[in-house]
């Protein structure tokens, strides 16, 4: 994305906004996705059973940790993929549009089931799985059910400035300001590179060095934090670059198995001098659309950092909640 600062007092954002078409895409909430096998081989050798992506995440929202938790590339809210068939194009045409046109920050619609009307916000892409999720309020996600259609009114693809002020951009003569909660090194970044575009996906963030963790305190991530890559370059796929930045939002969780992690959807890329970061905790999707009060940023060990990571209990295990106390002390 280009930058045209317009040298005035106030350095007004020049964009193509003008230029850009609005239109409407619809996906069905997923089904919770399920593999042959139910294990993950973490990057620490153990075998774990996590819920993943897909559905319906009830206390997983916009705002709350994303490490540390019992899962593996959870999306929170509402997970969305478009089943549908079109007479023309390929098999998977309809869902590709969907992640294509569909952008962060987008209205999204629920047009039917129990929660017609109801309104949330497109919160990021999932590359793989071919996600697009959105944020609702915990009283509609209760509502909400497997295969209930949500549209979404796509405005931003081709933008190549945003000029949205709640982002909490601001212009100089010579940079533009853009607050984010963390800067994390290109170096970090694993599945997802090799991708020639990023349009329709995320790339995530390797948390397996307990050292680099705590010197770029990555054990605060969040859902929806806005967050730089540096020495990163995203115009025609991720890649690592020298003197480019690539600015970003944490799409879903932490993952135990090698390569992975929480993943970033990316929004903005220019170079080092263009771009100027300010860091700031607040930084994050929920306070940018006003969609809650955004816990604070505290640190929580990834699963794979646990010494108790190699005792495993599964619920069939477990015959009462007396017997399952035993195996959380300690």
């Amino acid at each position: 994305m280009k930058a045209q600062l317009n040298h005035s007092n106030k350095y007004r954002l020049q964009t193509n906004h003008r230029d850009l078409v609005q239109s409407v895409v619809v996906g069905q909430i997923a089904n919770p996705i399920g593999r042959s096998s139910p294990y993950r081989i973490g990057n620490d050798g153990v075998a774990r059973v996590l819920p993943g992506g897909g559905g319906i995440a009830l206390n997983q929202r916009i705002g709350d940790r994303c490490v540390g938790i019992a899962g593996d590339h959870v999306e929170p809210g509402v997970a969305l993929h478009n089943n549908d068939r079109e007479v023309v194009g390929g098999r998977k045409g309809p869902n590709l549009a969907l992640i294509t046109y569909a952008c962060v920050g987008n209205r999204a619609v629920v047009i039917d089931g129990p929660c017609i009307g109801q309104t949330g916000i497109v919160t990021g892409k999932h590359g793989g799985v071919d996600h697009v999720m959105v944020d609702f309020p915990p009283k509609i996600l209760k509502q909400l059910r497997i295969r209930d259609r949500i549209q979404i009114y796509s405005h931003g693809a081709s933008l190549q400035l945003t000029h949205y002020p709640r982002w909490g951009f601001r212009a100089t003569p010579k940079a533009l300001q853009v607050p984010v909660t963390h800067k994390i090194p290109a170096a970090l970044m694993g599945s997802g590179l090799g991708k020639n575009t990023v349009w329709r996906g995320d790339v995530d963030i390797q948390l397996f060095d307990p050292a680099i963790r705590r010197r770029f305190k990555l054990e605060s991530l969040r859902y929806g934090d806005l967050v730089a890559i540096i020495e990163s370059d995203s115009r025609f796929g991720p890649s690592v670059k020298k003197g480019r930045t690539t600015v970003g939002v944490i799409v879903h969780s932490d993952s135990s198995v090698s390569g992975h992690g929480p993943g970033v959807t990316p929004l903005l890329t220019g170079t080092a001098k263009q771009l100027q970061l300010v860091v700031n905790s607040q930084a994050n999707l929920a306070v940018i659309f006003g969609l809650r009060m955004l816990p604070p940023a505290k640190g929580h060990r990834p699963l794979t950092s646990r010494r108790n990571s190699q005792r495993q209990v599964c619920q069939s295990d477990v015959d009462s909640l007396e017997d399952l106390s035993i195996y959380t002390k300690g």
